[in-house]
């Protein structure tokens, strides 16, 4: 019995082969991961920040560009027909299917959005 105890305690007290190389492949394994999903991570955000700034800024300035050609182009419209109508641009046809309000918003006759500049006062009538 003595025999018996003292075997186990001499292979409880040696190392292990498995445990102490699984442990250190673990680590290192881990450690590499963390750094290959960094290094990813960096030509990642590289990748990114290039196409914000070559592609995504351009392409905003573009699109301002062109739409404050289309609204410079839209108010020369405008300017012309109201010289052809003595400074004042035609009255909108009254058709029966436009700007029909059954019952009022909350906060009156006209939208939310409404702009006495383009929109037709409905609180008028």
């Amino acid at each position: 019995m003595f025999a018996r105890a003292a075997v186990r305690a001499v292979t409880r007290a040696a190392p292990r082969g498995s445990r102490a190389s699984s442990a250190d492949a673990g680590a290192g394994d881990y450690f590499t991961k963390r750094d290959a999903v960094r290094a990813h991570a960096a030509e990642v955000t590289q990748l990114w920040r290039r196409i914000s700034f070559y592609v995504c800024v351009p392409a905003t300035i573009a699109c301002a560009l062109w739409v404050r050609n289309v609204e410079a182009e839209h108010a020369e419209h405008v300017e012309h027909i109201k010289a052809e109508h003595d400074g004042h641009l035609p009255d909108i046809p009254q058709y029966e299917y436009m700007n029909r309000r059954l019952k009022p918003y909350p906060w009156g006759m006209n939208s939310l959005f409404f702009n006495p500049h383009v929109n037709k006062d409905l609180s008028e009538e």
